[in-house]
Protein backbone atom coordinates (compact mmCIF):
# COMPACT_ATOMS: atom_id res chain seq x y z
CA UNK A 1 0.00 0.00 0.00
CA UNK A 2 1.48 3.11 -0.99
CA UNK A 3 2.16 6.35 1.58
CA UNK A 4 -0.53 8.24 -0.10
CA UNK A 5 -3.26 5.83 0.55
CA UNK A 6 -2.16 5.44 4.15
CA UNK A 7 -2.14 8.79 5.05
CA UNK A 8 -5.76 8.94 3.31
CA UNK A 9 -7.01 6.39 5.35
CA UNK A 10 -5.48 7.80 8.27
CA UNK A 11 -6.89 10.99 7.80
CA UNK A 12 -10.92 9.59 7.52
CA UNK A 13 -10.03 7.79 10.47
CA UNK A 14 -9.31 10.95 12.29
CA UNK A 15 -12.34 12.65 10.91
CA UNK A 16 -14.35 9.81 11.75
CA UNK A 17 -13.22 9.77 15.11
CA UNK A 18 -13.65 13.33 15.31
CA UNK A 19 -16.71 13.48 14.21
CA UNK A 20 -18.31 10.56 16.79
CA UNK A 21 -16.37 12.15 19.55
CA UNK A 22 -18.07 15.63 18.53
CA UNK A 23 -21.67 13.83 18.33
CA UNK A 24 -21.05 11.76 21.76
CA UNK A 25 -20.95 15.44 23.07
CA UNK A 26 -23.49 16.42 21.83
CA UNK A 27 -25.95 13.75 22.41
CA UNK A 28 -24.87 13.79 26.09
CA UNK A 29 -25.27 17.30 26.62
CA UNK A 30 -29.02 16.68 25.32
CA UNK A 31 -29.35 14.23 27.95
CA UNK A 32 -27.69 15.84 30.53
CA UNK A 33 -30.44 18.86 29.81
CA UNK A 34 -33.39 16.56 29.96
CA UNK A 35 -32.01 15.55 33.78
CA UNK A 36 -31.33 19.32 34.50
CA UNK A 37 -34.60 20.40 33.42
CA UNK A 38 -36.72 17.27 35.66
CA UNK A 39 -34.66 18.03 38.70
CA UNK A 40 -35.05 21.83 38.45
CA UNK A 41 -38.95 21.87 37.98
CA UNK A 42 -38.99 18.92 40.99
CA UNK A 43 -36.77 21.80 42.91
CA UNK A 44 -38.99 24.68 41.74
CA UNK A 45 -42.01 22.79 42.78
CA UNK A 46 -40.90 21.29 46.20
CA UNK A 47 -39.67 25.21 46.99
CA UNK A 48 -42.98 26.92 45.84
CA UNK A 49 -45.22 24.46 47.32
CA UNK A 50 -43.98 23.62 50.58
CA UNK A 51 -44.66 26.98 52.22
CA UNK A 52 -48.44 27.07 52.66
CA UNK A 53 -48.40 23.03 53.60
CA UNK A 54 -46.58 23.95 56.75
CA UNK A 55 -48.77 27.55 57.39
CA UNK A 56 -51.50 26.15 56.82
CA UNK A 57 -51.01 22.59 58.06
CA UNK A 58 -51.05 19.75 55.99
CA UNK A 59 -53.54 17.87 57.71
CA UNK A 60 -55.57 21.01 57.11
CA UNK A 61 -55.37 21.77 53.43
CA UNK A 62 -55.10 17.75 51.81
CA UNK A 63 -57.88 16.67 54.04
CA UNK A 64 -59.89 19.63 54.70
CA UNK A 65 -63.44 19.61 51.74
CA UNK A 66 -63.88 23.56 52.10
CA UNK A 67 -61.38 26.01 49.74
CA UNK A 68 -62.36 29.43 50.15
CA UNK A 69 -59.18 31.02 50.09
CA UNK A 70 -60.38 34.94 49.94
CA UNK A 71 -63.78 33.95 52.66
CA UNK A 72 -63.37 36.24 56.23
CA UNK A 73 -61.96 33.12 57.51
CA UNK A 74 -59.92 32.27 54.98
CA UNK A 75 -59.81 28.07 54.25
CA UNK A 76 -57.48 26.53 51.85
CA UNK A 77 -59.08 22.62 52.12
CA UNK A 78 -58.31 20.58 48.78
CA UNK A 79 -60.28 17.40 49.37
CA UNK A 80 -62.45 17.43 47.12
CA UNK A 81 -60.40 18.92 44.19
CA UNK A 82 -57.74 15.90 44.85
CA UNK A 83 -60.59 14.13 44.77
CA UNK A 84 -62.42 15.20 41.56
CA UNK A 85 -59.24 14.89 39.48
CA UNK A 86 -58.39 11.12 40.55
CA UNK A 87 -62.39 10.36 39.94
CA UNK A 88 -62.36 12.52 36.80
CA UNK A 89 -59.10 10.53 35.43
CA UNK A 90 -59.93 7.35 36.27
CA UNK A 91 -63.27 7.11 35.22
CA UNK A 92 -62.58 9.14 31.66
CA UNK A 93 -59.52 6.11 31.30
CA UNK A 94 -61.85 3.81 32.09
CA UNK A 95 -63.91 4.75 29.31
CA UNK A 96 -61.49 5.97 26.68
CA UNK A 97 -58.67 3.34 26.70
CA UNK A 98 -60.98 0.55 25.64
CA UNK A 99 -62.60 2.84 22.90
CA UNK A 100 -58.94 3.44 22.04
CA UNK A 101 -57.42 0.00 21.82
CA UNK A 102 -60.00 -1.52 20.29
CA UNK A 103 -60.01 1.57 17.67
CA UNK A 104 -55.98 0.28 17.32
CA UNK A 105 -56.40 -2.81 17.22
CA UNK A 106 -58.94 -2.40 14.18
CA UNK A 107 -56.78 -0.03 12.40
CA UNK A 108 -53.87 -2.17 12.83
CA UNK A 109 -55.32 -5.77 11.68
CA UNK A 110 -58.59 -5.66 10.59
CA UNK A 111 -58.81 -2.39 8.81
CA UNK A 112 -58.67 -2.57 4.90
CA UNK A 113 -56.53 -0.04 3.21
CA UNK A 114 -60.24 2.11 2.12
CA UNK A 115 -61.10 2.13 5.84
CA UNK A 116 -58.18 2.64 7.11
CA UNK A 117 -57.17 5.57 4.65
CA UNK A 118 -60.53 7.21 5.95
CA UNK A 119 -60.22 6.15 9.87
CA UNK A 120 -56.83 7.19 9.74
CA UNK A 121 -56.27 10.92 9.12
CA UNK A 122 -59.35 11.69 11.02
CA UNK A 123 -57.56 10.04 13.69
CA UNK A 124 -54.65 12.38 13.50
CA UNK A 125 -56.47 15.23 12.74
CA UNK A 126 -58.47 14.72 16.41
CA UNK A 127 -54.68 14.51 17.69
CA UNK A 128 -53.81 17.95 16.16
CA UNK A 129 -57.23 19.63 17.42
CA UNK A 130 -56.41 22.34 19.96
CA UNK A 131 -57.71 21.90 23.55
CA UNK A 132 -59.63 25.07 23.86
CA UNK A 133 -61.91 23.54 20.71
CA UNK A 134 -62.29 20.60 23.14
CA UNK A 135 -63.71 22.53 25.46
CA UNK A 136 -66.18 24.98 23.22
CA UNK A 137 -67.36 20.75 21.80
CA UNK A 138 -68.19 20.54 25.14
CA UNK A 139 -69.87 23.56 26.11
CA UNK A 140 -72.12 23.44 22.84
CA UNK A 141 -72.69 20.04 22.69
CA UNK A 142 -72.15 17.59 25.41
CA UNK A 143 -73.49 20.27 28.00
CA UNK A 144 -76.78 20.77 26.90
CA UNK A 145 -76.96 16.87 26.44
CA UNK A 146 -76.25 16.29 30.23
CA UNK A 147 -78.64 19.22 30.79
CA UNK A 148 -81.61 17.67 29.29
CA UNK A 149 -80.67 15.07 30.96
CA UNK A 150 -81.01 16.21 33.95
CA UNK A 151 -84.03 17.70 34.05
CA UNK A 152 -85.41 14.12 33.13
CA UNK A 153 -83.66 12.44 36.44
CA UNK A 154 -84.18 15.58 38.97
CA UNK A 155 -87.30 17.90 37.55
CA UNK A 156 -89.22 15.92 41.06
CA UNK A 157 -86.20 16.61 43.31
CA UNK A 158 -86.66 20.64 44.87
CA UNK A 159 -83.12 20.00 46.00
CA UNK A 160 -81.23 19.43 43.36
CA UNK A 161 -78.82 22.15 42.16
CA UNK A 162 -79.10 22.15 38.65
CA UNK A 163 -75.94 22.99 36.88
CA UNK A 164 -77.04 23.75 33.54
CA UNK A 165 -74.94 20.42 32.05
CA UNK A 166 -71.51 21.84 33.46
CA UNK A 167 -70.50 18.89 35.67
CA UNK A 168 -68.17 16.09 36.25
CA UNK A 169 -70.00 13.53 33.72
CA UNK A 170 -69.45 16.25 31.27
CA UNK A 171 -66.19 16.53 32.23
CA UNK A 172 -65.31 12.90 32.30
CA UNK A 173 -66.84 12.69 28.35
CA UNK A 174 -64.62 15.66 27.17
CA UNK A 175 -61.35 14.04 28.89
CA UNK A 176 -62.20 10.84 27.14
CA UNK A 177 -62.51 11.66 23.56
CA UNK A 178 -59.37 13.63 24.33
CA UNK A 179 -57.40 10.63 25.60
CA UNK A 180 -58.29 8.43 22.37
CA UNK A 181 -55.51 9.79 19.48
CA UNK A 182 -53.26 9.38 21.81
CA UNK A 183 -53.56 5.95 23.44
CA UNK A 184 -54.80 4.94 19.42
CA UNK A 185 -51.37 6.03 17.73
CA UNK A 186 -49.34 4.53 20.15
CA UNK A 187 -51.31 1.54 20.19
CA UNK A 188 -51.54 0.85 16.94
CA UNK A 189 -47.67 1.63 16.78
CA UNK A 190 -46.98 -1.42 19.30
CA UNK A 191 -49.40 -3.72 17.70
CA UNK A 192 -47.78 -2.96 14.21
CA UNK A 193 -44.25 -3.73 15.82
CA UNK A 194 -45.68 -7.69 16.64
CA UNK A 195 -43.72 -10.26 14.52
CA UNK A 196 -46.25 -11.69 11.36
CA UNK A 197 -44.42 -15.01 12.26
CA UNK A 198 -46.08 -15.02 15.80
CA UNK A 199 -49.43 -14.08 13.94
CA UNK A 200 -49.09 -17.10 11.62
CA UNK A 201 -47.70 -19.46 14.27
CA UNK A 202 -50.82 -18.55 16.22
CA UNK A 203 -53.16 -19.16 13.24
CA UNK A 204 -51.15 -22.40 12.51
CA UNK A 205 -51.86 -24.07 15.58
CA UNK A 206 -55.89 -23.38 15.16
CA UNK A 207 -56.55 -20.18 16.81
CA UNK A 208 -58.70 -17.93 15.00
CA UNK A 209 -58.22 -14.14 14.33
CA UNK A 210 -59.58 -12.95 17.01
CA UNK A 211 -57.85 -15.41 19.50
CA UNK A 212 -55.24 -14.45 18.07
CA UNK A 213 -55.66 -10.47 18.23
CA UNK A 214 -57.08 -10.89 22.05
CA UNK A 215 -54.01 -13.75 23.00
CA UNK A 216 -51.03 -12.72 21.23
CA UNK A 217 -51.03 -9.32 19.69
CA UNK A 218 -51.86 -7.68 22.69
CA UNK A 219 -50.08 -9.55 25.12
CA UNK A 220 -46.90 -8.90 22.62
CA UNK A 221 -47.46 -5.06 22.63
CA UNK A 222 -48.38 -4.78 26.10
CA UNK A 223 -45.41 -2.94 26.91
CA UNK A 224 -46.46 -0.19 24.20
CA UNK A 225 -50.18 -0.42 25.36
CA UNK A 226 -49.37 0.46 28.83
CA UNK A 227 -47.54 3.54 27.58
CA UNK A 228 -50.12 4.58 25.40
CA UNK A 229 -52.31 4.39 28.85
CA UNK A 230 -49.55 6.33 30.89
CA UNK A 231 -49.89 8.99 28.07
CA UNK A 232 -52.98 9.39 28.24
CA UNK A 233 -52.93 9.40 32.13
CA UNK A 234 -51.04 12.19 31.53
CA UNK A 235 -53.26 14.05 28.86
CA UNK A 236 -56.36 13.83 31.35
CA UNK A 237 -54.41 14.77 34.24
CA UNK A 238 -53.06 18.09 32.59
CA UNK A 239 -56.06 19.43 31.04
CA UNK A 240 -57.50 22.47 31.89
CA UNK A 241 -58.49 24.99 29.51
CA UNK A 242 -61.27 22.34 27.80
CA UNK A 243 -62.04 21.28 31.39
CA UNK A 244 -62.89 24.75 32.73
CA UNK A 245 -65.84 25.40 30.60
CA UNK A 246 -67.30 21.83 30.79
CA UNK A 247 -66.88 21.46 34.46
CA UNK A 248 -68.52 24.03 36.21
CA UNK A 249 -65.74 24.97 37.96
CA UNK A 250 -67.12 24.56 41.50
CA UNK A 251 -65.04 22.86 44.71
CA UNK A 252 -67.83 20.06 45.31
CA UNK A 253 -68.04 16.42 45.91
CA UNK A 254 -67.07 14.30 42.77
CA UNK A 255 -70.53 12.90 41.58
CA UNK A 256 -71.78 12.64 38.03
CA UNK A 257 -74.33 15.75 38.04
CA UNK A 258 -72.35 18.19 40.74
CA UNK A 259 -70.24 21.22 39.60
CA UNK A 260 -66.46 20.20 40.14
CA UNK A 261 -62.73 21.43 40.10
CA UNK A 262 -59.94 19.46 39.27
CA UNK A 263 -56.28 20.39 40.15
CA UNK A 264 -55.48 21.86 37.38
CA UNK A 265 -58.67 24.19 36.57
CA UNK A 266 -57.85 25.33 40.18
CA UNK A 267 -54.81 27.41 39.69
CA UNK A 268 -56.25 28.28 36.44
CA UNK A 269 -59.13 30.33 37.13
CA UNK A 270 -57.56 31.82 40.30
CA UNK A 271 -53.73 32.24 39.77
CA UNK A 272 -54.42 35.84 37.90
CA UNK A 273 -55.72 37.70 40.69
CA UNK A 274 -53.83 35.65 43.70
CA UNK A 275 -51.57 36.77 46.45
CA UNK A 276 -50.35 35.84 49.76
CA UNK A 277 -50.81 32.55 51.02
CA UNK A 278 -53.73 32.44 48.48
CA UNK A 279 -50.89 32.02 45.43
CA UNK A 280 -48.89 29.49 47.55
CA UNK A 281 -51.87 27.67 47.92
CA UNK A 282 -51.97 27.33 44.40
CA UNK A 283 -48.48 26.58 44.02
CA UNK A 284 -48.95 23.53 46.68
CA UNK A 285 -51.81 22.62 44.63
CA UNK A 286 -49.52 22.26 41.47
CA UNK A 287 -46.98 20.45 43.38
CA UNK A 288 -49.91 17.73 44.75
CA UNK A 289 -50.07 17.44 40.86
CA UNK A 290 -46.77 16.95 40.05
CA UNK A 291 -46.53 13.99 42.69
CA UNK A 292 -49.77 12.39 41.76
CA UNK A 293 -48.04 11.73 37.89
CA UNK A 294 -45.09 11.04 39.72
CA UNK A 295 -46.29 8.17 41.52
CA UNK A 296 -48.67 7.04 38.35
CA UNK A 297 -45.48 7.09 36.41
CA UNK A 298 -43.59 4.86 39.30
CA UNK A 299 -46.36 2.53 39.75
CA UNK A 300 -46.93 2.16 35.83
CA UNK A 301 -43.23 1.42 35.21
CA UNK A 302 -43.39 -1.32 38.29
CA UNK A 303 -46.16 -3.00 36.38
CA UNK A 304 -44.08 -2.88 33.03
CA UNK A 305 -41.14 -4.15 34.72
CA UNK A 306 -42.46 -7.22 36.86
CA UNK A 307 -44.87 -8.17 33.59
CA UNK A 308 -41.03 -8.61 31.45
CA UNK A 309 -39.91 -10.42 34.10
Amino acid sequence: MSGENQNSIFSQNKNKSIIEKTMYIIFFICSLAAVVSVFAITLYMIISGTPALFKVGIKEMLFNPIWEPTGEVPSFGIAYIILTSIVGTFVSIIIGVPVGVLTAVFLSDIANKKVYSVIKPCVELLAGIPSIIYGIFGLLIINPIIYKLEIILFKDNPNHQFTGGANLLAAILVLAIMILPTVINVSETALKAVPVSLKQASLALGATYVQTIFRVCIPVAKSGIITAIVLGIGRAIGEAMAIVLVSGNSVNLPLPFNSVRFLTTGIVSEMGYSSGLHRQALFTIGLVLFVFIMVINMVISKILKKGDK
